[in-house]
Formats: structure tokens, sequence, C-alpha cells
């Protein structure tokens, strides 16, 4: 029973990482990927305490505290699966049924405007090795191939992302 319950506590991945904390968000730079992540204070909050001692429903508790509002335990759950997606967690857990499978929109939604202000969001880019960004074209540049742009991604419209 005490490993299944240590299961359910979150872990924060640190190994092969560079953090740098700004004042409203956290820049997260994989080095393993080359993936830059930027998280909003909510998700940083979460991924700062994902501590493999802390329970969601306490991360939870101590986001209301700190927002000086009543977080619902889901907000904690959208952060923590957005964080798995991006490989930000060394163990991951799985949602109760009740949490599972809801998007940011749906959130939203369910719990009323207020909690549009605490809805966790992780933003990530893959950074172009130095090779490439020495020759790469920015974002609205002209291309014919996804290689070509910095970001990775040629759009439909042929303009590198």
């Amino acid at each position: 029973m005490k490993n299944l319950k240590r299961q359910a506590i979150p872990l924060a991945r640190k190994e092969g990482l560079i953090i740098k904390e700004m004042p409203d968000e956290l820049l997260v730079y994989d080095l393993e990927d080359d993936r830059a992540h930027c998280l909003n204070q909510t998700a940083a909050f979460v991924w700062q305490r994902c501590n493999g001692r802390t329970s969601p429903r306490e991360i939870a508790r101590l986001l209301g505290q700190d927002m000086n509002a009543k977080i619902d335990e889901r907000i904690v759950w959208l952060a923590l699966d957005q964080l798995a997606d991006n490989n930000l967690l060394a163990r991951q857990v799985t949602p109760p049924a009740s949490f599972s499978g809801l998007n940011r929109r749906q959130m939203v939604r369910a719990m009323g405007l207020a909690a549009a202000v605490a809805v966790p969001v992780v933003t990530s880019i893959v950074a172009p090795r130095a090779a490439q960004a020495a020759t790469c074209l920015s974002g609205g540049a002209a291309c014919t191939a996804s290689a070509q742009c910095c970001s990775g991604t040629c759009q439909a419209n042929n303009t590198c992302l």
C-alpha cells in the first residue's frame, strides 16, 4: 500500500535542465532534446512542488494559499499532465478517473471564469542547433521545407512558423 501511495506523488525532473526564474514565469531549457519550455506562474508553482513528497491535493491547497483563492485540484492535475507531456516529470502520476480527460477550455467552463486566472500553461519550442541557427530562416520567412526553419516548422502557406 505504501508503494502505491508513493507512486501517486509527482516528482519533477531536474537533471539535464537549465532553469531560469523570471518575475511571472519559469523558463526551463531541456538539454536532452533541445526544447525550451515557458511555464506560467501556476504551472511553475506546481512543478516546483513536485518534490516526491507532496500530493496533488496538497499542491492545490498550497496554490490556493499562494493565490488567496480556492483552487480546484483539477488545476494541479492539468498542470501535471502538461508537465508530463513535456518530459518535465521524473515520476509521472495517473490522475483519478474523476480528474482525467479535461482540457483547459473544458476546465474553465466547468470551474468558472475565476479558474482562468489559475489555469496552468506550458509553452514549448524546439531550439535550433548551433549550425542550424546560423543558417535557418526566422518566423515569417518563405520556406519550402521544415528543415529550413529555425522553428522546425514550414507551414502550409510556405512560411516559417
